[in-house]
């Protein structure tokens, strides 16, 4: 009977995240998964007192997510993220390659500071606006915004929410973070960037025109770019001083949004209207899902996967790693894999190779297909409301090229790192 239990428990949580993955009825993510965890409540295969604990260890995930969105949702509103984009054209020069780099560290800087979902959500649609004025090609420049949104995800522990879902036992102290992840991190920007340079390299050799509007950062966009400045210093204080993350963010946005929209006479509760509430619930409903796996014993064999990876030598253990966890952000999403990672490195006692490695498979995986993280879906979704089509084999025609190369270098940075250290 225990096994019919673990059988079951495992069929769900499987199915429940296919369906989370291929939306069927455009049914939104969080109702798969949600309807997943509430099945496996009713049929008593998690005990309610365990899955209120998995919701509760979630809750720091929770706050960073709430204060990035809003944020997010602030810049948006008052052109930041417009502006960004008509700096990029003013200074391409009529040349497309230009405007293509330009974009590109626009995508880094954003995705640093603010999250791989602002860049990937957020400031898409204002560069679309500005490209098609421009009469370019917009699909190298929107490709940019996706891959760059995962290749530059790893810079800071706050430029992913997937990094707090990895280390949700433990967020390395910055220093650490930085010593380990900034070189593979710069590896991973310049790899993304040169894959994508040589297969768009026929459009990007296109002049373009530059006919977009000026947007000019009024006063009030000048103070919410400030009080992200701030808040980026927070959490790198936080950070370095081994704190959580989640409240500092949450505060952190909610005076901000305060102070602004006083200063702008608007209503302080217009941006968290956009905000996306159903992710919360999603993640909340994953931690459900996880923890039942763990309690039914299933994470036993990944961590047999683990020990068998520990006694591979140094580098093709950690290729092997980064690899198979990049993969498996495609069949399972990287939220699911990175909560899955963390609950079998918090129990496993592995090598810190081993767990960085598995970060940037988390971090960098989702670049291989349009499934593999939730922000590359929204990403998908947003160009199809601006009727602009990317297909499932036109993403992976670019990801299977720029997410492995981007990978081994990132890999081969952590082992230079490692050897240096």
């Amino acid at each position: 009977m225990m096994l019919f239990h673990q059988v079951l428990l495992v069929l769900i949580v499987a199915v429940s995240i296919v369906l989370m993955l291929i939306r069927p009825k455009n049914i939104p993510e969080v109702y798969w998964v949600g309807a997943g965890a509430l099945l496996l409540i009713v049929l008593r295969l998690i005990p309610l007192r365990l899955a209120g604990k998995a919701v509760e260890d979630g809750l720091d995930v929770y706050l960073f997510l709430t204060g990035m969105m809003l944020l997010s949702e602030l810049a948006r509103e008052h052109g930041v993220f417009d502006w960004l984009s008509s700096v990029a054209m003013r200074h391409a020069g009529g040349s497309g390659l230009r405007l293509f780099l330009l974009i590109y560290l626009a995508g880094t800087l954003v995705t640093a500071c603010m999250s791989n979902d602002a860049t990937a959500v957020v400031l898409t649609p204002a560069v679309l606006s500005v490209v098609r004025r421009s009469k370019a090609d917009p699909v190298p420049h929107l490709f940019a915004c996706a891959m760059v949104a995962n290749a530059a995800s790893f810079v800071l522990p706050i430029s992913n929410p997937a990094n707090l879902v990895v280390f949700h036992t433990g967020m390395p102290p910055l220093g650490r973070w930085l010593l380990f992840f900034g070189v593979p991190s710069l590896f991973s920007i310049i790899a993304t960037f040169l894959v994508l340079r040589w297969y768009f390299r026929t459009p990007l050799s296109r002049p373009v025109e530059d006919q977009s509007e000026d947007h000019p950062l009024g006063s009030n966009g000048r103070f919410v770019v400030a009080g992200l400045g701030i808040v980026t210093g927070v959490l790198l204080t936080a950070s370095a001083l081994h704190r959580n993350l989640g409240l500092p963010t949450g505060l952190a946005a909610v005076a901000i949004v305060a102070v602004v929209s006083f200063k702008a006479k608007s209503n302080p509760l217009t941006p968290a209207r956009h905000v996306s509430w159903s992710t919360l619930g999603l993640v909340a409903a994953l931690f459900i899902l996880v923890n039942a796996v763990e309690s039914a014993g299933a994470l036993e064999y990944i961590q047999g996967g683990l020990r068998w990876v520990e006694r591979l030598p140094a580098v093709m253990g950690a290729f092997v790693t980064a690899l198979t966890v990049g993969v498996a952000n495609n069949v399972l999403n990287n939220l699911p894999v990175g909560l899955i990672a963390g609950a079998v490195l918090a129990q496993s006692q592995v090598k810190d190779l081993i767990v960085n490695a598995a970060l940037i498979g988390v971090d960098l995986g989702p670049n291989l297909s349009v499934t593999g993280s939730l922000a590359t879906i929204l990403w998908l979704l947003a160009l199809r409301r601006e009727r602009l089509h990317v297909s499932f084999r036109d993403f992976l025609k670019v990801g299977v090229l720029a997410m492995p190369v981007a990978l081994l270098a990132s890999v081969f940075g952590l082992l230079l790192v490692e050897r240096i250290w």
